[in-house]
């Protein structure tokens, strides 16, 4: 079985896991890297460059890039006949992100999996069995207390940065507080930063506290996780109650789960699509039958 030919876009947190994520999968090959230096001193070994085009065939582009980055990346790589799995995060656009990507990718014969990390991702994955089970309720999803990534991401962007951590704390019933961690430039304005932070669109809905330190790095902990609870109606039947919790490193189950949808985009009409769409047969290697006699 030829095996597909895989690039990670992008050398971050996620990046690096994607990389073991790949080299571990048994149907995949690791083309290689794909980021703005060709450096090779953090890469083990592994093959680096500036342009995809260096790498030879690539079947599939794991977008592990800044939430902000995706749109224009996912369009670069589909419009070239290659497939994209991002791990877009922002829940009130991935509609629209799918509406943009979709007829980039048909016309291209590419597919483009939008927002497949672990929430949105699999998370969603959750959700939905959740509200197919029980059809009448609410769910409440609860993240942390951990480092979200992305929003630390944008922190980091901001001018006077230094470096930046921020973490979500869970309120319960699905409300969170954001306290972040900043570390910033000589002459930089603490309440300037501060004020622009909660400012921004990943922050503006939530309690969010900004914290002034020395030393970010002594703070992180990329661990993470999420609660979830339906509390519901099947058929005529109330009082259901479902649950679902995990702890994990966050960005490795999220390139764990992006490795997973490249998978899939080989075995899926080109388009795009989120993790919902997905037949779950689909992200597991080998064959189909071999699963579902094991699995159902």
């Amino acid at each position: 079985m030829e095996k597909i030919k895989v690039a990670v876009v992008g050398w971050g947190n996620v990046g690096k896991q994607a990389v073991k994520a790949v080299n571990t999968a048994p149907d995949m090959e690791l083309a290689g890297v794909v980021r703005r230096s060709a450096s090779t001193d953090t890469t083990d070994g592994v093959k680096v460059v500036t342009d995809i085009s260096q790498l030879g065939k690539v079947d599939v582009a794991l977008l592990c890039t800044p939430t902000r980055a995706v749109a224009e990346e996912a369009v670069k790589y589909l419009s070239m006949g290659i497939s994209t799995v991002d791990s877009f995060d922002i829940h009130s656009t991935i509609y629209e992100l799918r509406g943009k990507l979709a007829p980039v990718a048909k016309e291209h014969n590419a597919v483009a999996v939008v927002a497949s990390g672990w929430d949105p991702g699999s998370d969603s994955v959750v959700r939905a069995l959740m509200e197919a089970m029980a059809p009448g309720g609410i769910t409440y999803t609860d993240f942390g207390p951990g480092m979200s990534m992305g929003h630390t991401v944008v922190v980091r962007s901001k001018p006077g940065v230094v470096d930046a951590l921020s973490l979500t704390i869970p309120l319960g019933t699905g409300v969170h507080r954001r306290v972040v961690y900043v570390q910033l430039q000589e002459g930089a304005s603490f309440e300037a930063v501060a004020a622009e932070i909660k400012a921004d669109p990943y922050f503006r809905d939530d309690e969010t506290h900004v914290k002034l330190v020395d030393n970010v790095k002594a703070l992180i902990d990329v661990g993470h996780g999420v609660s979830m609870t339906r509390k519901g109606v099947s058929g005529q039947t109330h009082n259901q109650m479902l649950q679902y919790t995990m702890r994990i490193n966050n960005p490795a189950l999220t390139s764990q789960v992006m490795t997973s949808c490249a998978r899939a985009c080989t075995r899926l009409a080109p388009g795009a699509y989120t993790m919902i769409e997905i037949p779950m047969i689909d992200l597991l290697p080998g064959e189909r039958e071999g699963h579902i006699r094991r699995l159902v």
